[in-house]
């Protein structure tokens, strides 16, 4: 296992190529991110729905969706959350700030689309419509908790989300092993779910799902709709999501650890 400061050396070194990585292959990698995380979300959503109590399906879902951030740290997907660590590299002056926002607003863009491709076959492969269309409703329960969430309540839990998402994309590069990497993702991204912080990446799953749940099976979306999406919890999130990943495990760790590149 690495030391914190080599932790933090090897993620600014492998920040660098994923800097300078094409826009296209950037981008298509950001997708399969989002999907990614997607399918941890659908199985975070379907887990808790034939579990009669409900401290114990919130156990249950939030044993799923640690799988799509394992699927994204194996296969080198592009995640908009993880890639806010990436300040360090420009910190060590390996990369520049243009070069960041670059990566921050292709991944971004590319986590979206790869969000609503899951979004679109879950769909209109009429999976929502499971346990006698019980998943359709929480889906739209869970869409409208998230845009009734005042600006202050969407930063706050961003913030929360993005230490705990930063510091376990920072523990898997530490372990050396598979099995290693598995076990360090998984309770910590459980405990994000268990706790309710908000994951950008997460709600482009979460409420585009019950936006396009009310198109195809008629239910009423209340306050769920494309523009809550991005003003009440995206723009919140997201910012809350960059303080958190970008500012205090970012520039917090590499000046706590006096690393340099």
């Amino acid at each position: 296992m690495l030391s914190p400061v080599e932790t933090l050396k090897a993620y600014s070194e492998a920040g660098v190529a994923k800097l300078n990585r094409p826009v296209l292959k950037m981008f298509i990698l950001a997708i399969f991110a989002g999907m990614f995380i997607a399918l941890g979300a659908v199985g975070n959503q379907i887990a808790p729905l034939s579990i009669p109590f409900p401290s114990v399906g919130k156990l249950a879902s939030a044993t799923m969706f640690p799988v799509g951030l394992i699927l994204v740290t194996f296969l080198g997907a592009e995640l908009f959350t993880g890639n806010n660590m990436l300040i360090m590299s420009v910190i060590d002056r390996k990369a520049s700030v243009g070069r960041l926002f670059l990566n921050w607003a292709v991944v971004f863009a590319g986590n979206f689309v790869g969000s609503i491709i899951v979004v679109i076959i879950m769909t209109y492969s009429h999976l929502y419509s499971l346990y006698d269309g019980a998943f359709a409703e929480y889906v739209m329960s869970v869409a409208q908790a998230k845009v009734s969430l005042s600006f202050a309540e969407g930063l706050l839990r961003g913030i929360l989300c993005n230490v705990i998402v930063c510091l376990t994309v920072l523990m898997a590069i530490s372990a050396k092993s598979a099995a290693g990497k598995v076990a360090v993702i998984f309770p910590p991204i459980a405990l994000f779910v268990v706790c309710g912080f908000e994951h950008c990446v997460a709600n482009m799953y979460f409420i585009p799902a019950a936006i396009f749940t009310s198109y195809e099976y008629g239910l009423d979306a209340g306050a769920v709709n494309w523009g809550s999406l991005f003003a009440n919890n995206l723009l919140p999130v997201t910012i809350g999501n960059i303080i958190g990943g970008a500012l205090i495990i970012g520039v917090g760790l590499k000046f706590a650890h006096k690393v340099k590149g």
